[in-house]
């Protein structure tokens, strides 16, 4: 065995270099975080992320009003060049055009830089509220994932993010750009008050439809949402579970699933589409109406001599330009409202809070010898499901103890506790007489290893999936740790060796292999305290013996937790733990249980009838 397995606590060999290539992040994460006011309007919740970038997104917002400010002059200058150079011939036609092209030139650099700024920051928010739920998403406790679906968390880090981030950077652009208006109507009333005040008078009406037709988006953009993310849910669950699904010849009834869902996603939809149909040519046709006006009531002032035909020009352009943005106005009302939804189903995540946290004063568990105990635990998934009942056990340093029981008798709730995925209902969980609460996550889970039953491995090359507790881990490590899960001459046999990138999930490999790669993984974080939860229940026996040579090895030296299926795994361990209805019913070696406990001997026969 190479001694660099030997080792209880190492740190990562080579902490600036990735041994097993791959491209290192230069995303420096989020500046800041939303606020935790509920009580706040979504907007200003997401307001400090947007802040935290205020650098390029004042800048996008200064220089897009430059823009608006330098295209209200074209009308302007037109207006003048029409009425001097023109008519009154008091002005050179040649210097009006130059302005006109310099002033149009100077909107229209401004416009693109503007642009680019706004779009930087987009992402850049995008950017950073995908990391903070990300983030807050691997800070929740285990129970928050017992009841949401992965689906709706997908839809949430992704679509949902889009239209608030789509929101919060383009809306404040698109109110510049109506801001145009404003400096429209002051240009207008300078040239003539009386015929600026008829093209705004449909401005009170187009206010009021936009009230109207925010209150009657707000519930459907809020059902397109949640439909998208069952959508994204039976997908996810599709994609996983295809094996099963082909398994039992249920692709059609999942196709068909899907297709009620997708149908249920396009009503709301056509919805939201019928919605917008009845309201959005109001925003859009109103301010024709006031074009109207002015080329009515301004071309008889122009026929009776009291207005000048660059006069009506230039109104009838500041006009043309308040219609994009009214059109822009009412985009921004369905935006708002989709973004609304978003935001709340996003908060909804945000504001979980997990159950299971580090105390104020969490010291860090270091120089573990390996003592564990559970002092009289009471613990259950829920109010009325209670697993174990007054559970009392202490494994001493170095000791290795199967732990024995029927299905659901709460063998692996026992491991989930000890490394705090759940804290007790009572009682307490003790690691070397420390309660594990009182403790640091990261020092617990990092002297607390632990081999599921179902192995979980990445997308990634067989190397990193042994690394991933030590990414900084040299080859020669992740190699010994391979031939310790007797899985180094599989991984050989591989096109690539270790380098050799796996199918989503391990997938492409058996369920032996993926389970050996997963030992390799926490032998290669070298835990003083190991727990086995049926950890080989899908390695065959002669893998399991050359796995469990190894083991023997490895266990000399640590605390070692087996969760028992068969007869071979219950012989590494000198002391059987009997569990029945969450509590100890027998403790003591194979051979006494098995000679005075019927129980113990029923379990066994039953475990051998499965294995046959």
């Amino acid at each position: 065995m190479p001694n660099s397995l030997l080792p209880r606590s190492r740190a990562p060999e080579t902490p600036d270099s990735n041994p097993l290539g791959g491209v290192r992040s230069t995303y420096p994460g989020p500046r800041a975080q939303i606020s935790r006011d509920a009580n706040l309007t979504w907007w200003r919740r997401i307001l400090p992320i947007i802040s935290s970038h205020r650098l390029t997104f004042v800048a996008s917002i200064v220089l897009s009003f430059v823009s608006l400010i330098l295209q209200t002059l074209v009308p302007y200058l037109l207006n003048g060049a029409i009425t001097h150079a023109l008519q009154k011939h008091n002005a050179s036609l040649h210097r009006a055009v130059v302005e006109i092209v310099v002033v149009g030139a100077l909107a229209g650099v401004t416009g693109i830089l503007s642009r680019q700024y706004l779009y930087r920051t987009a992402y850049e928010v995008e950017a950073d509220l995908r990391s903070l739920i990300y983030e807050h998403l691997t800070w929740l406790s285990f129970s928050f994932y017992d009841r949401v679906q992965s689906g709706q968390l997908i839809s949430r880090a992704n679509s949902d993010i889009r239209s608030v981030q789509m929101y919060s950077t383009f809306a404040p652009l698109i109110l510049v750009q109506t801001s145009i208006g404003v400096l429209a109507f002051g240009f207008m009333l300078k040239i003539d008050p009386l015929l600026a005040c008829i093209a705004m008078v449909v401005m009170p009406i187009l206010y009021v439809v936009g009230i109207k037709m925010r209150r009657v988006l707000f519930p459907i953009s809020w059902i397109t949402q949640s439909r998208l993310a069952d959508v994204a849910t039976i997908v996810d669950e599709n994609v996983n579970g295809v094996r099963v699904v082909k398994s039992f010849a249920q692709e059609e009834a999942e196709i068909n699933r899907l297709a009620d869902a997708a149908e249920r996603v396009a009503w709301a939809y056509v919805k939201d589409a019928q919605i917008r149909g009845q309201w959005s040519p109001w925003l859009q046709n109103l301010p024709q109406l006031g074009l109207a006006l002015v080329l009515a009531f301004g071309g008889f002032m122009v026929i009776n001599g009291k207005l000048g035909v660059g006069a009506i020009l230039a109104f009838n352009a500041y006009l043309l330009m308040l219609q994009a943005p009214f059109m822009m106005l009412g985009q921004l009302v369905m935006m708002g409202q989709r973004a609304k939804a978003s935001a709340e189903r996003i908060f909804e995540i945000l504001d979980e809070h997990p159950e299971v946290i580090e105390r104020p004063g969490a010291y860090d568990l270091v120089d573990v010898e390996g003592s564990l105990d559970f002092d009289h635990v009471r613990f259950g998934y829920g109010p009325d499901v209670e697993i174990l009942q007054d559970f009392n056990l202490r494994i001493s340093a170095g000791e290795t103890v199967a732990l024995v029981g029927r299905t659901g008798s709460g063998k692996s709730t026992v491991a989930r506790l000890a490394t705090r995925f759940y804290d007790t209902t009572e009682g307490a969980v003790r690691v070397d007489g420390h309660d594990v609460r009182d403790v640091t996550m990261a020092s617990l889970r990092q002297n607390v290893g632990v081999v599921l039953d179902e192995p979980f491995l990445f997308s990634v090359s067989v190397g990193e999936n042994i690394a991933y507790g030590v990414p900084g881990a040299t080859y020669v490590a992740i190699e010994a740790a391979a031939r310790a899960a007797a899985a180094h001459d599989f991984i050989m046999d591989l096109p690539d060796g270790y380098d050799t990138v796996i199918g989503e999930r391990g997938y492409t490999l058996s369920g032996g292999q993926r389970q050996r790669i997963a030992i390799a993984r926490t032998l290669l974080v070298n835990p003083p305290i190991l727990i086995l939860d049926d950890a080989t229940s899908a390695v065959d026996v002669h893998v399991e013996s050359t796995i469990y040579d190894a083991l023997t090895t490895l266990m000399a030296s640590r605390t070692t937790l087996v969760i028992a299926h068969r007869i071979s795994t219950i012989a590494l361990a000198r002391r059987v733990i009997l569990l029945e209805d969450g509590r100890v019913v027998a403790d003591g070696t194979h051979e006494q249980l098995l000679a005075t406990s019927g129980l113990y001997a029923e379990i066994l026969a039953q475990t051998i009838v499965e294995d046959l």
